[in-house]
């Protein structure tokens, strides 16, 4: 019935998707969009809010709400920005460094189960066609 609908295919295809992260990252008591960001925080080091809710394509209050929850679990820390008093740094904390190569290598994992799965081809082609599809609407 829905075989030509992108709305019913792509939330199918990302409730599913959402449960395999959200059991990859089960063991550090992180949602699948808190592990990401924190991914992000990592990998920057220092970011504004702003620039962490343009990289998940998310808005800033969801991201608001995301950060939040990162700061109550101690992964990360806001700062004043110097620059820009409207808008905090955001930092991840020791206690974040500490977990990010099992994060990665969770996340990795989930990467290799669907790699494995689908076929490298299939799913870099995928994720490309997802990815180009997502920035044009």
């Amino acid at each position: 019935m829905f075989e030509h609908c992108l709305y019913f295919n792509t939330t199918s295809l990302a409730r599913k998707l959402e449960r395999e992260w959200t059991q990859a990252f089960k063991p550090f008591a992180l949602t699948p969009p808190q592990a990401f960001m924190l991914r992000v925080v990592l990998q920057k080091q220092t970011a504004l809010q702003s620039e962490l809710a343009s990289e998940m394509n998310i808005t800033r209050s969801t991201a608001t709400r995301t950060l939040d929850g990162l700061q109550k679990l101690g992964f990360i820390r806001r700062n004043a920005n110097t620059d820009d008093g409207r808008e905090l740094q955001i930092q991840p904390t020791a206690k974040a460094f500490k977990i990010r190569d099992e994060l990665n290598n969770a996340s990795g994992e989930v990467t290799k189960k669907f790699k494995k799965l689908l076929g490298n081809d299939v799913f870099e082609r995928v994720v490309g066609e997802v990815r180009s599809v997502s920035e044009v609407i």
